[in-house]
């Protein structure tokens, strides 16, 4: 008989906060021990009203009806209203108030049938089944005035595998009340989200994920207990734990979340081109003796940025959003004319129950998007390698006349006031377009001729 000895270390630290909901959605960032909690900075006080227009979702003796209830969900804390039998337009008129430790945080809300009752559904009985999803919103503290009470109907919303359907719509008031003072909000904005220890000691990607699993199950077999009982489905549906998976609509949906972020800066681009371009010469001209203004008094530079901004933002005061309560966007999440193939693919599970046609198809348009990416990856990858071609010599004759260059124009630098190269620079950057030349300018040209690592690649 083999004996022997087990070195065992455990280590429990209640600095953490392990997160059973997603990043973007968190509703609680403060640590595991309840000795590092600071006094909350405000209470958000959510009344649940009713619904409106509800689809039915069963059948009893052959009329439809829905048995709907409301889970509203705030860091560790769970409500649940009571179930308003066989009524489309169900009130409850309930309300609920949560202790809010960070304004960055997100309520979230959700309305569902309680289906486990054998009711029939589309000719078929099931007293096991989870309760159907009727759909949910959240509402972000942050976005709320102090003391003023937001009361609306938003829609509720669901992506099922025959598209999006709008099951009805739900009526809440919500208002959030201070009570630490001012400065302590805006003090909040300057002090990292997450506990200390996750920047101390911090925590993998794959560790998170696999806390985030664990703390799901615990949350979910604990609710399951709770009275009246929330089921393992209604959990994720809240936590967003069941929606990671892989869908084309998301990675089109995020790709024109970037398009549009980009835009701003593409703008920006496109005024100095129209600058440039001289199609507006009285624009031009005062771009100039800005320029010269600049050049001359460098320590108005960083004055005249902040203003600018603060020009920008107030401008943009008149058209902010009057409604903090933002229901999910179909138009932003690519859900309203949306393939059914692509549905059918985001919803299945995993391994996949398709047939191996579908699947083969699904896999070849997969290769085809990942060869796309891959090249896209490789320009950037090729760029990036012929600026570090720059100083390595790999072309030693690229090399040799960067290097000469650099030393050349360090030295007219020393010579020259660096105001009057500021201002010919920009001069010359600016000039009229009769006075440039159609072809690439030499700087670029250069660059396009260095090697990169891609030719070694097999």
């Amino acid at each position: 008989m083999y004996r022997g000895r087990m070195h065992l270390r455990l280590c429990f630290d209640g600095g953490y906060h392990v997160m059973d909901e997603a990043a973007h959605v968190c509703s609680d960032y403060r640590p595991t021990a309840r000795q590092l909690w600071k006094p909350p900075l405000g209470t958000v006080e959510l009344g649940v009203i009713g619904c409106k227009n509800l689809i039915p979702v069963k059948t009893v003796n052959g009329k439809g009806c829905s048995d709907a209830y409301c889970v509203a969900k705030y860091g560790p804390k769970w409500v649940r209203t009571r179930t308003v039998c066989d009524s489309l337009e169900p009130k409850w008129n309930e309300q609920y108030t949560f202790k809010v430790y960070d304004p960055c945080t997100v309520l979230s809300i959700g309305v569902f049938d309680n289906s486990g009752s054998g009711f029939e559904i589309e000719g078929s009985k099931d007293a096991t089944r989870p309760d159907f999803r009727i759909g949910k919103l959240r509402v972000r503290i942050s976005t709320l005035a102090t003391g003023k009470v937001y009361k609306n109907t938003y829609p509720l919303l669901v992506l099922s595998p025959t598209g999006l359907k709008k099951m009805g719509e739900v009526e809440i008031a919500v208002r959030f009340v201070p009570v630490s003072p001012t400065l302590d909000l805006v003090h909040v904005y300057s002090q990292p989200s997450l506990p200390l220890m996750h920047h101390i000691k911090p925590l993998g990607p794959v560790q998170q994920d696999v806390l985030r699993r664990a703390a799901v199950k615990i949350v979910a077999a604990h609710l399951s207990r709770s009275e009246p009982p929330l089921g393992r489905d209604v959990v994720l549906y809240m936590l967003d734990a069941d929606s990671q998976g892989f869908s084309m609509r998301k990675v089109r949906a995020n790709y024109f979340r970037i398009i549009n972020v980009v835009a701003g800066v593409m703008d920006v681009v496109g005024w100095i081109n129209d600058t440039r371009s001289w199609k507006n010469p009285m624009a031009t001209i005062l771009v100039h003796a800005l320029l010269a203004l600049l050049v001359w008094y460098p320590d108005l530079i960083v004055p005249t940025l902040a203003f600018y901004v603060f020009v920008i933002g107030a401008w943009n005061y008149r058209f902010r959003s009057r409604a903090p309560l933002q229901h999910f966007d179909p138009k932003l999440s690519l859900a309203e004319n949306v393939d059914r193939d692509e549905l059918d693919e985001e919803f299945d599970s995993v391994p996949s129950t398709r047939s191996f046609e579908v699947v083969r198809a699904r896999y070849d348009k997969l290769r085809m998007l990942g060869a796309r990416v891959q090249t896209v990856l490789g320009d950037f990858a090729t760029q990036g390698e012929r600026v570090q071609a720059l100083v390595t010599w790999r072309d030693p004759r690229a090399t040799g006349i960067f290097v000469l260059l650099c030393f050349v124009v360090a030295m007219i630098l020393y010579m020259v006031p660096s105001k009057m190269v500021a201002m010919a620079f920009g001069f010359y950057y600016l000039r009229h377009p009769i006075f440039r030349d159609r072809m690439p300018p030499p700087a670029l040209n250069f660059i396009r001729r260095l090697p990169s690592l891609s030719d070694r690649l097999l």
